[in-house]
């Protein structure tokens, strides 16, 4: 069972201890409620079991098996239609950076790519990067990683945020050596 299993299986069992329901019954529950729309169901099993929005949309994900890592589970294509979805419309040209960006990250070895609303989470133990697209045009690649000097191009990020540092990508051409190495970084530390 990989540490993304664990996590889930965790964040699971904690929501049937808040709830006093098994895993089938919440979803029993939420067929019965006649409720389709994502918000609609979290914002019932907030009021219903007192849950806080982590947990009641965790629990709209688990109970439709609609999280990214169940998803991406479920067809080894799904991830290439969520990507495709996720650079649509006014983003696909920023598709070319996000390819450069993962082909250089396939080189370093294995990890999990965990879709998220707008981003790709990538993982091995931990996180160590984030990668969709931002605005004005650009992709942003957010790295976790310490002990490295911000600059104009690595910016470093507030405390308690998802990533320490982000980058913006415009072009394909921006990934390159100095990139790959902080990615490389973050890759090596969560590992």
């Amino acid at each position: 069972m990989s540490g993304l299993d664990d996590a889930r299986a965790t964040h699971i069992k904690n929501i049937e201890v808040k709830t006093g329901k098994t895993l089938a019954e919440l979803r029993q529950i939420i067929e019965q409620s006649g409720l389709t729309k994502h918000s609609d169901i979290r914002k019932m099993l907030q009021e219903k079991f007192g849950l806080g929005y982590g947990d009641a949309n965790g629990l709209v994900h688990y109970a439709l098996s609609s999280d990214g890592q169940s998803a991406a589970e479920a067809s080894g294509t799904l991830l290439d239609a969520i990507t495709d979805e996720i650079y649509s419309g006014k983003k696909e040209n920023l598709r070319p950076i996000h390819d450069a960006v993962i082909s250089q990250i396939n080189e370093f070895g294995e990890f999990e790519t965990v879709p998220k609303k707008g981003y790709l989470s990538l993982r091995r133990k931990k996180q160590f990067a984030m990668l969709g697209p931002a605005s004005k045009g650009r992709v942003e690649v957010g790295l976790n990683m310490k002990g490295v000097q911000g600059t104009e191009r690595l910016q470093e990020m507030s405390p308690g945020g998802m990533c320490q540092y982000k980058v913006f990508l415009a072009d394909p051409a921006e990934v390159d050596a100095e990139l790959v190495s902080w990615i490389r970084q973050a890759y090596d530390s969560a590992g």
